[in-house]
């Protein structure tokens, strides 16, 4: 493990607060995301975070899935300030390792920017993404 940091899979423990400005105000994906929107996200998901020896959240990250045949791995966010120190890594080992006794066959992302992070655990381009498609409900 990463010194001086812990992941913790404790939902509870998620700074509710702290992630909607991280998401809302930085991430790309949900800028202007409400918090009742957040908070309802998180409620519905599997949540992982990654604390600092100083008990401050430094990273999240979210799974929605049916815990039994599919996982989509969303919302992951390091702090600026924990950025390359391998907390990224620490957060998506442990999301895996969470998920790995499940009977789940396929876990699932959308990045623009972290590819070579997500490499490095098995993710892969979809070997057809025309088969994939998507519908866009109340832009």
């Amino acid at each position: 493990m990463l010194s001086g940091f812990t992941f913790s899979t404790d939902s509870s423990l998620i700074d509710r607060a702290r992630v909607h400005a991280w998401l809302s105000e930085q991430a790309y994906w949900a800028l202007g995301r409400s918090r009742e929107t957040q908070d309802a996200a998180i409620d519905a998901s599997r949540n992982y975070s990654v604390w600092s020896a100083d008990g401050e959240q430094v990273a999240y990250a979210r799974v929605v899935t049916d815990a039994v045949t599919f996982a989509w791995l969303c919302d992951v966010f390091v702090d600026g300030s924990a950025r390359g120190s391998g907390v990224g890594k620490m957060l998506v080992e442990g999301v895996i390792a969470d998920l790995e006794p499940l009977p789940v066959k396929r876990i699932m992302l959308a990045t623009a920017d972290a590819h070579g992070l997500y490499a490095q655990y098995g993710f892969a381009p979809s070997e057809d993404p025309n088969r994939y498609m998507i519908k866009i409900l109340n832009p």
